[in-house]
């Protein structure tokens, strides 16, 4: 029984060829098949020059040309970059003087100073929350807010200070530390504080004057970077909130003092992408000039694949220092 309602009639659609179709993708397009044994490199060769193999790509070509020009190379954290364990991942690339400058949030700071001091960090906050302990360990806030205070007694930045205080402590596990390989490496490292944000600001040794004369004092070293980042590379890994925020305001700054600071690669890593790395760090600083690009995925596997890439491609000992 035909429908009660009328049809469209396809007997007059006009077809073409496939051969007159532009096509986004072909076979030219694919990589080879992966085996066994590939180095880095190679696995990168191998990606399709489609869409995040051909971002990740032209990051790698970029970051070829920056590193070999010695130009600036900012990677902002957040907490959780740290306690997943990857700064073994980023200190090859201190070591060879390609990061140039590492800016972190206060839960950054945080877990890097335990992990240096005693191997182990993240606490169970769900357990300790219900007793009110959650928060409460003496000897991370004794550090921290001490050299808080002390950065502000010598008008240093909160992160040269605490890492220098890292290295003072002759920690067990200092190679698992950012702040203390900047600080031996004498890269500036910045920590960037929202008050009432971090457990350390629980305690009574916490003093406003002393947190926010150091952590405004690195925004001013931040800034500095900043001002120097033009054909360089700025990285936001992990901060959702804070370091988009800081660098936009860095930025910003820095473009008033008539620095030319135009043309660089922002990159932001993450597990989902979020309002301000996408606004404040890739899309508005570089509308019209430079480059910016998104890169989803679990720190712990992405940050490994892509600095060994880059170590792959271009590693060249002995050539390149930290940037002073």
């Amino acid at each position: 029984m035909p429908s009660r309602f009328d049809e469209l009639d396809l007997r007059g659609v006009k077809t073409l060829s496939i051969r007159d179709r532009k096509s986004k993708v072909s076979v030219g397009d694919f990589g080879p098949e992966p085996h066994p044994g590939m180095t880095a490199r190679e696995l990168v060769d191998s990606l399709p020059d489609i869409l995040g193999g051909r971002d990740l790509r032209t990051l790698l070509s970029r970051m070829e040309r920056s590193i070999g020009e010695h130009r600036e190379w900012i990677v902002m954290l957040g907490g959780h970059v740290v306690k997943t364990g990857m700064a073994p991942v980023f200190r090859p690339l201190l070591e060879r003087g390609w990061i140039t400058c590492v800016a972190m949030n206060g839960s950054a700071a945080v877990h890097d100073a335990e992990i240096a001091l005693f191997g182990k960090t993240s606490e169970v906050v769900e357990e300790n929350l219900s007793d009110g302990s959650f928060g409460m360990v003496k000897e991370t806030s004794d550090l921290l807010n001490g050299s808080a205070a002390r950065a502000q007694e010598r008008g240093e930045g909160f992160g040269e200070r605490l890492g220098a205080d890292l290295l003072e402590a002759k920690p067990a596990h200092e190679s698992k530390s950012l702040l203390a390989t900047c600080a031996r490496l004498g890269i500036p490292a910045t920590i960037h504080v929202a008050l009432g944000t971090d457990i350390v600001h629980q305690h009574p040794t916490a003093r406003g004057d002393a947190i926010g004369d150091a952590t405004l004092r690195d925004f001013r070293i931040l800034g500095g970077r900043v001002a120097r980042l033009e054909g360089g590379a700025v990285w936001n890994v992990g901060s959702a909130v804070l370091m988009p925020e800081v660098f936009l305001k860095a930025l910003t700054v820095a473009r008033n003092l008539g620095n030319r600071v135009t043309d660089f690669s922002a990159v932001n890593f993450d597990m989902i992408r979020q309002y301000r790395p996408s606004v404040n760090v890739v899309d508005r600083p570089t509308r019209g000039m430079g480059w910016g690009c998104h890169f989803s995925g679990q720190h712990e596997i992405l940050l490994p694949f892509v600095a060994s890439a880059l170590l792959d491609r271009l590693d060249r000992p002995g050539e390149a220092g930290p940037v002073s």
